[in-house]
């Protein structure tokens, strides 16, 4: 007999970065990591431990739990039945409902974890596929498992695919988490099912600004991408308490522009890197002046994504 355990570790992530909506995502420093214990010769309940921003998720069942969402996503990949005899101890750095990927990176964990686990070898795009089926999207899925900054695409058929983006050294990603939380199914509710052809051909021509600004630092092509939006801020903004004055005051300090992390309630500025610091003041005290405490975070736009290690234990 011999017990298995997988522990991986998963980035928190940011999504959309204004005009990359549902497509663009990035890897950011807060990781969730999880021990995934399996006794092939056990028939017992898959048990959970929670801690760090988890443990108030405590008393969920843990067959709701995401973590065992994402394994049963991969085991179904795979054609398998999630097996019994696990027992999963989790920790995260990741703030809940703030839109830093915190559910991302539970599937991605969890279907990492039975992939190492099971040994089904179903590769990184079979698991991030797998993780977005179950999330409804994959901008946060995917740079939780590639890391860095990368594009995805669902085709016609389905099929995702993923492209890392080029990034220019000069930039970072100022974050500002605020003491309250959003719901993304809320966030979602408020977007309009269609939008003039107008705002169509703005919203490709502002997504392509992005990724040529992102690759070379272009002042005004980031600018455009990041406060230019029509897809989904303009009607998102009103969600999150302060957006307008501590977008402004990241701007004033150097940024090229901030807008929502996913959507929110966190707020995130692209700058250069010698203005983060005095950008990162700014951000916060601009929330401070809402009468919101807020954490700031510098982070680089080619972050890892997971990573695994396996131990196995023969009795």
């Amino acid at each position: 007999m011999s017990i298995r355990r997988a522990l991986v570790h998963v980035p928190a992530t940011s999504s959309n970065l204004g005009a990359g909506f549902d497509c663009v995502g990035v890897a950011v420093g807060p990781r969730l990591r999880l021990s995934a214990t399996l006794d092939p010769d056990s028939d017992a309940a898959i048990s959970i431990d929670r801690a760090g921003t988890l443990a108030a998720l405590s008393s969920a069942a843990p067959t709701d739990d995401l973590l065992v969402t994402g394994m049963r996503a991969a085991c179904a990949s795979a054609g398998r039945d999630l097996p019994a005899g696990l027992s999963l101890q989790a920790s995260s750095e990741i703030p809940v409902a703030r839109g830093l990927g915190s559910s991302a990176a539970a599937l991605v964990a969890g279907a990492v974890a039975i992939d190492a686990l099971l040994q089904l070898r179903l590769g990184d795009l079979a698991i991030a596929a797998a993780a977005a089926g179950a999330e409804g999207h994959p901008d946060n899925v995917a740079p939780a498992v590639w890391g860095g900054t990368v594009l995805t695409l669902t085709g016609a058929d389905g099929r995702l695919s993923v492209t890392p983006l080029q990034v220019a050294p000069s930039l970072v990603l100022v974050l500002a988490v605020p003491d309250f939380t959003s719901r993304t199914d809320s966030a979602r509710h408020v977007l309009p099912a269609t939008l003039p052809h107008a705002d169509a051909v703005r919203a490709a021509s502002l997504g392509a600004a992005l990724v040529q600004g992102l690759a070379t630092a272009d002042a005004t092509l980031l600018t455009a991408a990041l406060t230019g939006d029509v897809l989904h801020i303009p009607f998102r903004r009103q969600l999150i308490r302060g957006y307008d004055d501590v977008t402004a005051a990241a701007t004033d300090a150097g940024a090229y522009g901030a807008t929502l992390s996913g959507s929110g309630s966190s707020l995130v500025a692209v700058a250069p890197v010698e203005r983060a610091p005095a950008v990162a003041d700014a951000m916060r005290a601009a929330w401070a002046g809402c009468g919101v405490t807020a954490q700031t975070l510098v982070s680089e736009l080619s972050g890892p994504g997971y990573t695994v290690s396996v131990q196995v234990d023969r009795m």
